[in-house]
């Protein structure tokens, strides 16, 4: 909660320095802002564990589905998928999602009475394997309360505002730790073991905090990306991809959004608000071979003339309007590196390519984020995934090793009321540097700027209210 001890107060003949009175103001709103951030930063956390074990040593649907390698070829896609269909006759083929590896399962995801599967398939004997539902894994449940709390809009309103806080929570901080005043660097940077209770933790709580800031920020700012309020509309569209680029083809009402199963995110960030091209015109470059038929297996053989190998999605199209859409990303867990995204769309009628985007067709922010995200999400290989174990447990342990420090703090007798830091002295200066911050906290994250005017009114009505208090009753 703070990492501070309390600062010098003023006393008969004495007045308090300016840089103490802002080391108060910025402890009181370090405070407060831990009051609010700490529970849902554990959150993010523990949740942010659960999807790492499977981002990074396992795989979004579970362990790894391996099968027996024979010298005969691979069925057609058509088979395999016609073996799922035989089992889910009523169901819809969403998507096929071709093998990582040789040895490795072929996976198609199918829609039914409103639920969503996915089918492990043996590709060479066209056998199904497992079948797992797909909004219900671990993984699934765990990006859904990492993301919502599993309370739709108003939870992704709660964690938007808690994420521009924990960015008040860090800036503030970083101001009371700076080295200044005769500190060194090294006492902020390697804690002193040798201290004991409170001063102990407290030392522990600024290392720590001090080496997780930048890290802790790009996290944030990176989950950010995909709220409601400031991601979806006030950044993603700064950095979509604009459809515009995609001379003379038709494009549909629908974006890639669409393509996300319920409540998890698949698709880049950069292209979730672009717009998905339609079927049904003469437009496009040739892409399935002419003569052939447009259908699942001349699809796929396509994806490997173009270059897709390994694991990579093949979106069926979905209405008369519908494309086939190819990709292969970060997102979705087929790629450890963000640079090689790819996603392609095909004429269902035509089988001609009629919009692509990569990596480098990105604008620079997309690219940014393409990077952030995967970083976030331990996609980059097996370093990435473990660095994002310690980066979650250590925030575990500044958040507790905050609520002990404000514990031991707290003075004998006050039970469980919140003995916050010293209300803030009546000769304060303007502090001009926190209310750049502040404004700028208010204006980047509205939420977060909303509920802030709320608590400082509400701290200074308290404060102005208990002060006129004193002095009725001539205490002061």
């Amino acid at each position: 909660m703070t990492t501070a001890q309390s600062a010098p107060r003023s006393g008969a003949g004495m007045r308090t320095s300016a840089p103490s009175r802002f080391h108060a103001v910025a402890w009181r709103w370090h405070f407060y802002a831990g009051l609010y951030v700490v529970p849902f930063l554990l959150m993010l956390a523990i949740t942010g564990l659960v999807m790492v074990f499977f981002t990074g040593f396992q795989t979004r649907l579970g362990p790894v589905v391996t099968v027996s390698m024979t010298e005969r070829a691979p069925q057609p896609v058509s088979a395999q998928m016609q073996a799922v269909l035989e089992l889910r006759s009523q169901a819809v083929l969403r998507e096929y999602i071709a093998p990582r590896a040789p040895d490795e399962a072929s996976w198609f995801v199918v829609a039914r009475d409103g639920v969503t599967e996915a089918v492990a398939v043996n590709p060479y004997t066209a056998q199904v394997l497992q079948l797992v539902d797909k909004d219900n894994t671990l993984f699934a449940w765990a990006q859904k309360v990492h993301g919502t709390l599993l309370l739709g809009d108003v939870g992704d309103r709660l964690i938007e505002t808690a994420a521009g806080f924990a960015i008040v929570m860090i800036v503030t901080g970083l101001y009371l730790w700076w080295p200044r005043g005769g500190t060194r660097w090294a006492q902020v940077l390697v804690p002193n073991l040798r201290l004991k209770g409170r001063l102990w933790w407290r030392s522990l709580h600024a290392s720590v905090g001090f080496w997780l800031s930048a890290v802790l920020l790009v996290f944030l700012f990176t989950g950010l990306s995909w709220t409601g309020v400031w991601g979806a509309q006030f950044v993603q569209p700064w950095g979509t991809f604009p459809a515009a680029k995609w001379d003379a083809v038709p494009k549909s009402d629908a974006t890639h959004a669409a393509l996300n199963p319920a409540g998890l995110h698949e698709v880049p960030w950069g292209l979730e608000q672009t717009p998905l091209p339609a079927s049904g015109s003469a437009q496009g470059s040739v892409g399935v071979l002419p003569g052939e038929p447009v259908n699942i297996d001349t699809v796929a053989a396509l994806a490997k003339r173009l270059g897709f190998t390994g694991q990579h999605h093949i979106q069926l199209p979905q209405g008369d309007a519908g494309v086939f859409t190819m990709s292969a990303d970060t997102m979705s867990g087929d790629l450890g590196n963000p640079t090689q995204d790819r996603t392609v769309h095909v004429d269902r009628h035509t089988g001609r390519v009629l919009a692509e985007v990569a990596f480098a067709d990105y604008p620079l922010l997309a690219k940014g984020m393409a990077v952030g995200i995967a970083l976030h999400q331990g996609d980059l290989g097996l370093w990435n995934a473990w660095l994002n174990v310690l980066f979650c447990l250590a925030i575990v342990f500044l958040c507790a090793s905050g609520v002990v420090v404000w514990w031991k703090r707290r003075p004998a007798g006050l039970g469980w009321r919140l003995a916050a830091p010293p209300a803030l002295p009546k000769d304060l200066p303007p502090w001009k540097g926190g209310a750049v911050v502040m404004v700028g906290v208010a204006l980047a994250f509205p939420l977060t700027g909303l509920v802030l005017v709320l608590v400082l009114l509400l701290d200074w009505g308290v404060c102005y209210s208990l002060s006129r208090l004193r002095e009725r009753l001539g205490l002061s």
